[in-house]
C-alpha cells in the first residue's frame, strides 16, 4: 500500500474540565466533541469508498476537514492512495491534490478510524436478488465501527435503509460493546444526497438532514455537516431522516411509472405521450413533469422502493398498494420496451427471432458509465434470449457482463449490420444523425430524435 502524509491524530479525552480542588477530570464527551467541532478541530472517518463515500471524503477534505478514508477492499485503497479515482465525480488531479496536501489517508485497516471524531458509513444499500433488502454491508460496515469505536465519537450512517435502521442496528451494535449512545457516543443518520453525474449539484450545495437518537446527537450531527455543506435540515429523529430519504425517490418512482402508464395507453390510443407531458408542462403550478422510458435505474429509485415495503411488513400495514403497483409498472417497462419493438419490426413484416437488434445506450442515465440497475442491462437480456443477434453502442460503458458483450463502434457496417435500433440510454457522444440517416427502423424510449429535430417515418417513439 502507498503510505500518505499522516493527518493530526487527535487524543480521546485530551480536553479537560478544571475539577473542584484543582484536579483535571475527563470532559463529558459531549462537551468536547462540541468544542472540537466547534473550533474546526476535529478529524472524519468514512467508511465505503463508493459512489457515495468518495465524494463525501474529498468534499470533507477539500473544506480543510482532516480525512480517513476506510474501505474492505485493500485494492481500491491501493488505488485511491496512488492517486487514481474509480468514481467519474472525483477526478483524479483532485484526488492527488489532497493526498499531496496531507489532507485525505486511505486505509483498509479499521483500526485507524479510531481517531476520528465524526465516523461516517457510507455503504451500498442494494437488493438481494429476490427483490429484499441487502443489509450485508450496513451490518459489516457497523460491526467494524462498533468494534473500534470509543467515547466523544458522532456516528453518522448516510446508506439509504428502512426507518428504524439507525436506532435498531448502529445504536444496537454500540451498546453491545459498552457504549451509551447520547451519553457516551452519538447517532444520526443523515442520508446521502448525491446525483451522480450532476454538476449544477454538487455535494456540498445539496442540503442535509440530520436526525439523531436523542437532541443532542442532532445538535453535534449538524455541526459537523454545517462545516462542509451550504445549508442542513435538523429533524426530530433518525426514522424522520430514513423516511424523507425514502419519500424522495419513492415519489420519483410513482410519477414515473405514471408516466410509463400514460405512455402505454396513449400508444393504444394513438397519442403521442411525449407531446402530450411537455403540453402539460406548460402549466405552471400544480404539476411536474415526469418522463415515460424504458424503466428505472441507479442506486435509488428501483431500490428505495423495497426497504419501505420490507418495513411496512414487518409492522403489518396495508398502506403501500400505490407503491406496490408503481414497482411493477417500472419494473415491466423493458419488457414493454422489447414487446413494443418485435410489433415494430412485425409492421414491417420481420419477426424478431430473425432479426438483428442494436441498443444505444448501457448505462442508468447520461453522462455516466454507471451500469448499477440499468434498465438497458435487462433490455439487452430479454433480446439476447429472443433475436438473432444483439449488440450495443455506449461511448462511455466498454463492457457489460449480462449478457457478456462489448460496446460496438457506431460505424457505417454496424447501422448496415442491424434490422433494428433501439434507444434506451441518450448518451451524449452517440450520433444520432448517422442512425437516422441510416433509414433503419427506431424505437426510441427517450424522445432523443425528436428532441434533436430527427423525424421519419422509421423513427418511432415510445
Amino acid at each position: 500500500m502507498q503510505s500518505t502524509p499522516e493527518l493530526p491524530v487527535p487524543v480521546p479525552g485530551a480536553d479537560t474540565d478544571p475539577a473542584p480542588g484543582g484536579t483535571a477530570t475527563l470532559a463529558r464527551p459531549a462537551e468536547q466533541l462540541r468544542e472540537r467541532l466547534q473550533t474546526g478541530r476535529w478529524t472524519a472517518a468514512v467508511h465505503g469508498l463508493g459512489y457515495v463515500g468518495l465524494p463525501l471524503a474529498v468534499a470533507m477534505a477539500d473544506r480543510g476537514i482532516p480525512v480517513i478514508g476506510f474501505d474492505v477492499s485493500p485494492a481500491r485503497v491501493d488505488g485511491l492512495a496512488g492517486g487514481h479515482s474509480h468514481v467519474e465525480d472525483v477526478p483524479d488531479e483532485t484526488l492527488q491534490r489532497l493526498l499531496a496536501a496531507g489532507a485525505i489517508r486511505f486505509t483498509s485497516t479499521v483500526a485507524d478510524t479510531t481517531v476520528a471524531d465524526v465516523v461516517i458509513i457510507a455503504v451500498p444499500t442494494p437488493n438481494t436478488p429476490d427483490g429484499e433488502p441487502d443489509m450485508s454491508f450496513i451490518l459489516s460496515a457497523t460491526e467494524n465501527v462498533a468494534r473500534v469505536a470509543r467515547p466523544g465519537q458522532l456516528v453518522s450512517l448516510e446508506s439509504t435503509t428502512y426507518p428504524g435502521t439507525t436506532r435498531e442496528v448502529i445504536g444496537g451494535a454500540l451498546r453491545r460493546v459498552g457504549l451509551v449512545p447520547g451519553e457516551d457516543v452519538f447517532v444520526v443518520y443523515s442520508p446521502e444526497r448525491i446525483n451522480p453525474g450532476d454538476t449544477a449539484y454538487d455535494l456540498t450545495r445539496i442540503p442535509k438532514v440530520v436526525g439523531g437518537l436523542d437532541p443532542v446527537a442532532t445538535e453535534l450531527g449538524s455541526l459537523a455537516y454545517d462545516a462542509f455543506v451550504t445549508s442542513v435540515r435538523p429533524v426530530e429523529s433518525p426514522e424522520v431522516a430514513e423516511m424523507t430519504k425514502l419519500l424522495e425517490n419513492i415519489f420519483r418512482a410513482v410519477n414515473i411509472a405514471l408516466a410509463n402508464e400514460m405512455a402505454m395507453l396513449c400508444s393504444d390510443l394513438g397519442i403521442d405521450v411525449w407531446d402530450v407531458v411537455d403540453s402539460a408542462a406548460t402549466k405552471p403550478f400544480g404539476y411536474m413533469p415526469h418522463y415515460p422510458g424504458p424503466g428505472v435505474g441507479g442506486h435509488c429509485i428501483p431500490v428505495d422502493p423495497a426497504y419501505l415495503l420490507y418495513r411496512a411488513r414487518q409492522v403489518a400495514s396495508p398502506h403501500t398498494q400505490l407503491l406496490e403497483i408503481a414497482t411493477r409498472v417500472n419494473d415491466g417497462m423493458p419488457d414493454y420496451v422489447v414487446e413494443r419493438l418485435r410489433a415494430g419490426l412485425e409492421r414491417d413484416g420481420r419477426d424478431l427471432g430473425r432479426s438483428r437488434v442494436l441498443v444505444l445506450g448501457a448505462a442508468y442515465k447520461p453522462g455516466t458509465s454507471d451500469l448499477r440497475e440499468s434498465p438497458a442491462l435487462r433490455v439487452l437480456e430479454l433480446l439476447a434470449a429472443r433475436a438473432a443477434g444483439v449488440a450495443y453502442h455506449d461511448p462511455l460503458v466498454a463492457e457489460v457482463r449480462a449478457p457478456a458483450m462489448s460496446s460496438q463502434a457506431l460505424t457505417p457496417e454496424l447501422l448496415a449490420w442491424a434490422d433494428a435500433v433501439v434507444l434506451v440510454t441518450d448518451q451524449p457522444g452517440t450520433d444520432l444523425d448517422a442512425v437516422f440517416a441510416s433509414g433503419r427502423y427506431v424505437l426510441d424510449s427517450r424522445d432523443a430524435f425528436r428532441r434533436r429535430g430527427l423525424a421519419g417515418p422509421h423513427i418511432e417513439p415510445l
